[in-house]
């Protein structure tokens, strides 16, 4: 038997992704605009359980989360990939594409929830798909 919904259940379901999508804009707007050739990236979130169910320890999650080379483009600044000569295939990603970048590369800054880094257009490795597919299970 299929389960018909009612229009108020319909519009709270509405109402609640607008704010969702609304509360994602707002926060990405709160944190800093890259200058110059810089990118503001989010670092891939280290999972806090094992597929088996076992919690890791806040210390092991914090030094992966030091250690990870994935992330998140949030933001670029107006002068990356604009270099015809360093760049002349173009720029080597984009704003929400997950790439991968050098262990310690950028500027680490501690946001609410986590952490961003600011990094240089050059300090970008390669992007990927997914960014599951290069960390390692635990």
């Amino acid at each position: 038997m299929k389960k018909t919904s009612h229009p108020l259940e319909d519009k709270y379901k509405e109402e609640a992704t607008q704010v969702k999508k609304e509360t994602q804009e707002t926060n990405l707007d709160k944190l800093p605009n890259p200058t110059g050739w810089r990118i503001l990236v989010m670092p891939f979130a280290v999972k806090e359980e094992t597929k088996g169910g076992i919690i890791i320890a806040q210390e092991t999650l914090d030094r992966a989360r030091v250690a990870t080379q994935v992330g998140y483009v949030l933001k670029m600044g107006d002068l990356c990939y604009q270099d015809k000569d360093r760049y002349p295939t173009g720029p080597w990603c984009a704003e929400k594409d997950w790439v991968i970048f050098a262990r310690y590369a950028g500027s680490r800054m501690e946001i609410d929830g986590g952490e961003i880094r600011m990094l240089n257009d050059d300090e970008i490795l390669g992007t990927i798909s997914n960014p599951e597919d290069l960390i390692h299970a635990m």
